[in-house]
Order: structure tokens, then C-alpha cells, then sequence
């Protein structure tokens, strides 16, 4: 019996080195914390994503979500590249600024755009919507380059569905997204000397959202080229603001 206890304590550390590494232990709930892998079927087709429940997550309360739309170059199908720019990476550095649930689904083909996936987005939302305690006042959206089009193009094509959106260096026509979009709260971010996507693009939809009366609150990093997502996700206050907002349409 005295050689037990070590070699107990032993199967523990295996089994605490065994961990995913984009996950941590479960709760006291019994629900499992971190970014946790998922799956859903669209049309036949089984597509990956990824679902960060944060720490201290609990299903008696209603939890703020947000859903992130990530670039060209995180597309594909291993389920995990979304995470390795934008809001993946913010939450990884510092997880305790992102008390919410988050979204990350990832675009299959490069050259197509998200609005090509609508189903598979949506689709995903409402499964993440049934398996935790999501409160859905409080559902923003956001998202950079070709998912910061996304983030332009759900929001025009859902508006009842997000309190707040965050699209970055973005582009799309503004005369398809003002007038859908214009009673949302928008935080939009560019970089100045982005020579991929030109910041014009933001200035131009931002520009009519003004003329249309839309509240939308801009900000063009001066120097910055295509990566502005790193400066707009480490605002002090864009975690606060994306979590907390409610919208004119109460989120749905």
C-alpha cells in the first residue's frame, strides 16, 4: 500500500500534461474552459470550429457573445489557424480581458468571401447559442480584412442579431451596408498606410454612415499598414465596449 500514493499522484501529472494546449480544466461546473473544438454539418460538408468558453464559466449565468471573423490567410480546414491573429491572439494574451463567449469559425477557400457561409456562421451561433448559457442581448460581431468585409456584410444582412460590430481594415459597398447597419454601435479600425486593403474603403463607408446620421466611431492608425488588428484588439476599452453593448435592437 505505501507505493500507492506516488504512483497515483503520478497518473495525475500525466494526465494534467495530457491536456489539450488550447484548453484548461473544467470548472467547478464540470464544463471544460478554453478554446474547445467543435464541428457542424452544412449541406453534407462537416466544417471545424472553435468555441472559447473563459475561466470561471458559469451556466447559470448569461454570458455576453462575440463572433470573430478572421483573414485569407487563417483560412482552411485544421480548425485552428483563426486563432493565430486577431482576437485569438489577444484572448491567449491576456484571457481575463475577454470574459464572454467567442465564436471562431473558419472560412474554408481563401477566394471566397464570408458571406458565401452565412449558413455555416449562423448555423454555428445557434449551436453555440444551445449548448451555453449565451445571453442574447449582448451578441457583437467583429472581424479583420476579409473578415472585417464579413463583419460589414452580416451585420447588413442580420442587423437584429448584433448589439455592437467591430469591422477591421474592411471594405464592401457602402450603399449595400449603411442602411441596415446605421442603427448598430460600430467601432471601426484601419491602418493609415495599409496598401492591402486601402483604407479608403473604411473612410468611404464610414463617410456614408455619417451622412445617413449613424453614430460610428473611427479610428485610422497613422503608419500602420494592413495589420491593425493587434493595435484595435489592445484597446484599453474595445473588450469592455464589445461585451457590454446592447444595441438599439437589444441584440436580436
Amino acid at each position: 500500500m505505501h507505493n500507492v500514493l506516488p504512483v497515483l499522484c503520478l497518473v495525475a501529472c500525466l494526465a494534467v500534461f495530457a491536456l489539450p494546449a488550447r484548453s484548461l480544466p473544467a470548472v467547478s461546473s464540470g464544463v471544460p474552459t478554453g478554446f474547445i473544438d467543435k464541428t457542424i454539418s452544412i449541406g453534407g460538408d462537416t466544417l471545424r470550429y472553435v468555441v472559447f468558453v473563459p475561466p470561471g464559466y458559469d451556466p447559470s449565468t448569461r454570458w455576453p457573445t462575440i463572433v470573430f471573423l478572421h483573414g485569407k490567410g487563417e483560412c482552411g480546414r485544421d480548425g485552428a489557424r483563426q486563432l493565430s491573429q486577431g482576437l485569438g491572439r489577444a484572448i491567449m494574451q491576456n484571457r481575463e480581458r475577454w470574459p464572454c463567449i467567442v465564436l471562431f469559425p473558419q472560412k474554408p477557400d481563401p477566394e471566397k468571401q464570408w458571406k458565401e457561409y452565412d449558413e455555416y456562421v449562423m448555423g454555428a451561433l445557434a449551436a453555440t447559442e444551445l449548448e451555453y448559457a449565451t445571453d442574447p442581448r449582448r451578441t457583437s460581431l467583429t472581424g479583420l480584412s476579409q473578415g472585417g468585409h464579413g463583419t460589414w456584410m452580416f451585420a447588413a444582412k442580420h442587423p437584429q442579431r448584433w448589439s455592437a460590430i467591430a469591422p477591421i481594415c474592411g471594405y464592401g459597398d457602402p450603399a449595400a451596408i449603411v442602411p441596415n447597419v446605421k442603427g448598430l454601435p460600430i467601432r471601426c479600425y484601419h491602418g493609415g498606410a495599409d496598401d492591402v486593403v486601402k483604407p479608403e474603403q473604411s473612410r468611404r463607408i464610414v463617410a456614408a454612415l455619417r451622412e445617413a446620421g449613424a453614430a460610428v466611431d473611427y479610428t485610422e492608425y497613422e503608419g500602420v499598414n494592413h495589420n491593425s488588428w493587434d493595435r484595435a484588439y489592445a484597446e484599453h476599452d474595445l473588450a469592455r465596449w464589445l461585451i457590454q453593448a446592447t444595441g438599439s435592437s437589444g441584440g436580436r
